[in-house]
């Protein structure tokens, strides 16, 4: 999941409002505003290994005190002080589940509908008599040592049968299956559409196509809902998408061909990843620095993880194609619930002008925490927001994902992260698709492979910020390709399988640091169009990679050599791209031209030594000071009025979710 929604996240230090009493400070009002402004927000050039701290401070505003400057306080500021994880957030989160099974339903369900057993044979209707194994024996001919599934004997049938043959004499003439074919229920216990339809032989590629041309509708899908969400708010692109998934999903069962069952996964592609993306967002917004981390994660990790295992077994259990898009479809009408259960996005009402709307939001949440803000921080705040969406819109005017391309060094990194991304999102839906090709019970191994998104997510959790973006994402690239070629040259069954899950567990972590490590990278003022764009351009590589599995038709190894190699390819690849952990992030187009500059590719963050804080203190003359207009993230908030497609999405969704990490508009 599929994007399953992919972010990155830098924590800010805990908000500590403590009110003085009056005269201690000048009052109350006073007293606001100078915690406001000891919180204007300063880079530091470090950090601890678990989190970039984000330090917050203004040297100047404390050693020439003005009564008549507003403070500053934003989204992270205020959010400790309504309650960071209260009641509402907490509620929040659990309604995130139907929108986790939303997601998973959309991304997967196409597998369980067009699976077609091994064995599959021409259909003879004169022999329809006969038990399978006479009928096969005196009708199909055999192909190193197993019967074609495409040819018969080209005979009178009835002759044969009159003149008491048991056996066929491989001198017959063949010919092409006349009368469509039969198939062994066995393994896949229900006649899917590719089954019904005969997608086999010369039509095999059909369900390849409509994979494909899922993903087109992806593409066209996320741009359709991202102007949705910035024109109309995210609750309106959140129901949109989910009724068009439910619709066309619905419709899919009264498909009669090919090109309306085509028609109807373009379609149900629109809600792709949107499905759950735009709840996603609306849920860390509201979730205070300190736990966005592990909301991030485990709604992919428990619920998406959940919803992907459970699956296979619906299908298994219904046995009915039909009955499995309705049922994995009709859940999506709750999404028309949503107005009443979740709020709006405060941070778009912001970029709106709606500051009212989105400080009545805030004082709801307040309420339901059992929380009390002074009247007079939700004016600074109020007036503060109003600040920053003029310098954002006179920001975001200036440039474009064009800006990448105009400097060598940003054209070059720029360059690594579309073909990196481009990489573990093929290898990613690769390895999603190819689990039937494993030599295993295809709802058992999908169930297993699936699962892996669990430890996979919580090893990043655990490691993502002692060893960096870049030998992580290295190794783990390498480490999923090994395991992929190491699985075409053992025994097709258990060992090859477990081998290629293996592969899938790696290109899960690889999948969750990608665009992270795109965020952090690319400057501020064009971040959120750069990781859109990269992000559009592994759902291109995800359009191929149905054509990749289908390979396993001329060999069952080509889809896992070619999934190999191009993860160790992407993994060394990856070596070339700066480090980001305890560094300063790029927010000019100079600063990211000169990002990374002097950095050795043997740098390790975990060896190397950390500045304490009498050396940040020592240095504070020479550190950046950031903009009171800098967001303090990567994407879900590199610009208030960027798509919601283009600063965060997953995958999942596509896939899962990398670090899971965001921050603020």
């Amino acid at each position: 999941m599929e994007g399953q929604a992919k972010q990155a996240y830098f924590v800010n230090e805990a908000y500590n409002h403590e009110e003085q009493p009056h005269g201690a400070g000048g009052g109350g009002a006073d007293t606001v505003a100078t915690v406001a402004t000891d919180n204007l927000p300063r880079r530091r050039s470090g950090g601890n290994t678990k989190e970039l701290q984000l330090h917050l401070s203004n040297k100047k505003a404390l050693d020439q005190p003005d009564a008549h400057t507003a403070p500053t306080i934003d989204f992270d500021d205020i959010l400790p002080m309504i309650g960071e994880f209260g009641r509402a957030q907490k509620i929040l989160f659990l309604l995130m589940i139907p929108f986790s099974f939303f997601v998973a339903f959309v991304y997967f369900s196409q597998i369980f509908l067009t699976l077609i057993p091994e064995q599959h044979w021409c259909h003879v209707p004169e022999l329809d008599a006969l038990d399978v194994e006479a009928r096969l024996a005196l009708s199909i001919p055999m192909v190193k040592g197993e019967y074609n599934n495409c040819y018969m004997y080209d005979v009178n049938y009835t002759e044969v049968l009159a003149q008491g043959r048991i056996m066929a004499d491989p001198k017959w003439p063949q010919v092409k299956c006349r009368n469509g074919w039969s198939y062994n229920f066995t393994e896949i216990p229900y006649s899917t559409v590719a089954t019904e339809q005969n997608w086999v032989c010369d039509d095999a590629a059909l369900p390849t196509y409509a994979q494909s041309i899922f993903f087109l509708g992806a593409i066209v899908g996320g741009l359709l809902f991202g102007w949705v969400a910035d024109r109309f708010g995210r609750i309106p692109a959140l129901i949109s998408c989910n009724m068009m998934g439910l619709v066309a999903g619905v419709a899919t069962a009264f498909v009669n061909n090919f090109w309306q069952f085509a028609i109807m996964r373009f379609f149900v592609g629109f809600a792709f990843d949107n499905c759950f993306t735009m709840m996603y967002i609306l849920v860390l917004e509201y979730v205070g620095p300190k736990y966005r981390t592990f909301v991030a994660n485990m709604s992919i990790a428990i619920f998406f993880t959940g919803a992907a295992c459970i699956l296979p077994w619906i299908a298994y259990y219904l046995a009915d194609w039909k009955l499995l898009t309705i049922v994995t479809s009709a859940p999506l009408l709750l999404a028309v619930l949503t107005p009443f259960v979740v709020p709006e996005s405060a941070r778009w009402l912001v970029s709106q002008g709606k500051v009212d709307k989105a400080i009545g939001i805030l004082k709801k949440l307040e309420k339901r925490n059992g929380r009390q803000v002074p009247l007079q921080t939700y004016q600074h705040f109020g007036d503060s927001c109003k600040r920053m969406r003029d310098q954002e819109q006179a920001q975001n005017a200036s440039y474009s994902v064009l800006d990448l391309f105009k400097s060598p060094r940003l054209r070059r990194t720029t360059l690594l992260l579309i073909v990196i991304w481009m990489a573990i999102s093929l290898v990613f839906d690769g390895h999603v698709r190819n689990v039937g090709s494993l030599g295993l019970d295809i709802f058992f191994t999908f169930t297993v492979a699936s699962f892996t998104e669990l430890p996979a997510d919580t090893l990043l959790t655990v490691t993502l910020d002692r060893f960096g973006r870049r030998w992580l994402a290295c190794g783990s690239m390498v480490a999923s390709g090994i395991f992929s070629l190491l699985a075409t040259v053992v025994p097709v069954g258990v060992y090859s399988a477990a081998l290629a899950i293996m592969g899938r567990f790696f290109v899960n972590i690889s999948y969750n640091i990608g665009l992270q490590y795109a965020a952090e990278i690319l400057p501020t003022v064009v971040r959120a169009q750069g990781v859109a764009f990269i992000h559009i351009m592994g759902y291109v590589a995800s359009i191929i990679a149905p054509f990749v599995v289908y390979l396993a038709n001329i060999s069952p190894a080509l889809p896992l050599i070619i999934l190999g190699l191009l993860g160790i390819i992407g993994g060394l690849l990856a070596l070339l791209l700066p480090e980001t952990l305890h560094h300063d992030l790029p927010q000019t187009l100079n600063d990211g031209e000169e990002f990374g500059r002097g950095q050795s590719i043997w740098d390790f963050p975990c060896l190397a030594k950390q500045l304490d804080e009498e050396d940040d203190k020592c240095n504070a003359d020479v550190e950046e000071v950031r903009s009171q207009a800098f967001v303090r993230g990567t994407q879900t908030g590199a610009s208030l009025n960027a798509s919601t497609r283009g600063e965060l999405r997953s995958s999942i969704l596509r896939r899962s979710i990398q670090s899971r990490n965001s921050t603020k508009l």
